[in-house]
């Protein structure tokens, strides 16, 4: 093991997460009472230009307003991209008006690390100008070419980065790939045409300690093969998804809870390593496989989970 070692810097359970557009109100008290773990009110690609100034109001009132914490929800918001002039306002009228109830900040289009040291230096100045008394995280969208070409660097930027989210949609306009449908695979290309983007994005988050987040899957008349793309994703690390209807919550924590029986095995394998301890030994036997220090890693890592949902419940 590397003497270098990045723990993960905020445990936050995140199987499912639900887009909110800020100029939709009739859906926020849905949103908070829905199965959902995460929630984003969404100030983005989701509100036309016109309906942006009005949507931050509305976001602002919503947050003073519904008590998620109370519901279970970890709330978030989706400001504009740095390269608006909504961006700003964003960031200044909801955290000085509201900060108390953001536990992050999603930050779109991520280019380069100095995008994020843009806003946190914002938050920190707020935050302290206003006496919040948390701290409010940061979470970048990877869904450019240039994020992409960037993404170690971004994922080891110090300060309030949590997690990376993988927007497959802009991501494909960025690389000018074909693609019928957001998320979707393509039927020309042999196999996953986006298991190298998330792949790269996930090994950037565990090694910096990160949570990796898989984004929208846009026909959410197809449950099937939403729950494929997030098994797909499931496979690679990923412990979560976003749910732009929904339909799709259910889905997402269907696929990203670990099964009764992987628990079970889970705390078997701590257990047989446990007494193989006592023995002297690194290694054990259980229903006829070989487990050592790492399959100790891998149960843990399904405890945490188990643990985070019974906790929330």
């Amino acid at each position: 093991m590397s003497y270098t070692l990045h723990p993960l810097k905020k445990q936050r359970l995140q199987r499912s997460e639900l887009a909110v557009p800020g100029s939709n109100p009739s859906m926020f008290d849905k949103a908070a009472n829905s199965t959902v773990d995460y929630i984003f009110l969404d100030l983005e690609d989701a509100v036309a230009p016109p309906d942006k100034v009005q949507a931050r109001k509305n976001i602002i009132e919503a947050l003073n307003d519904i008590d998620w914490k109370a519901k279970g929800k970890t709330m978030s918001i989706r400001i504009n991209g740095l390269d608006t002039h909504y961006m700003y306002r964003d960031v200044v009228d909801i955290i000085e008006q509201a900060g108390q109830f953001v536990d992050t900040i999603l930050v779109p289009k991520v280019g380069v690390p100095g995008d994020l040291y843009t806003v946190e230096t914002m938050v920190s100045q707020i935050e302290e100008a206003m006496g919040l008394d948390h701290k409010i995280g940061l979470e970048a969208l990877i869904e450019t070419a240039l994020g992409m070409s960037n993404v170690e660097a971004i994922a080891a930027a110090p300060g309030r980065l949590e997690a990376l989210h993988f927007g497959v949609a802009d991501y494909a306009a960025s690389n000018r790939a074909r693609t019928q449908v957001i998320g979707g695979l393509n039927e020309d290309y042999p196999g996953d045409q986006w298991h190298f983007a998330l792949s790269r994005m996930t090994v950037a988050c565990r090694a910096y300690g990160l949570r990796a987040i898989d984004g929208p899957f846009g026909n959410f008349s197809d449950p099937d093969s939403y729950i494929l793309s997030a098994k797909r994703a499931a496979a690679l690390g990923i412990e979560g998804k976003w749910a732009i209807h929904p339909s799709q919550i259910d889905l997402a924590n269907q696929v990203f809870s670990p099964p009764e029986a992987e628990i079970i095995r889970a705390r078997r394998i701590i257990e047989e390593l446990k007494k193989a301890a006592v023995e002297g030994k690194g290694a054990a036997a259980l229903d006829g496989k070989m487990i050592d220090a790492a399959s100790e890693r891998m149960a843990n890592n399904v405890l945490t989970v188990a643990d985070a949902i019974a906790a929330q419940s």
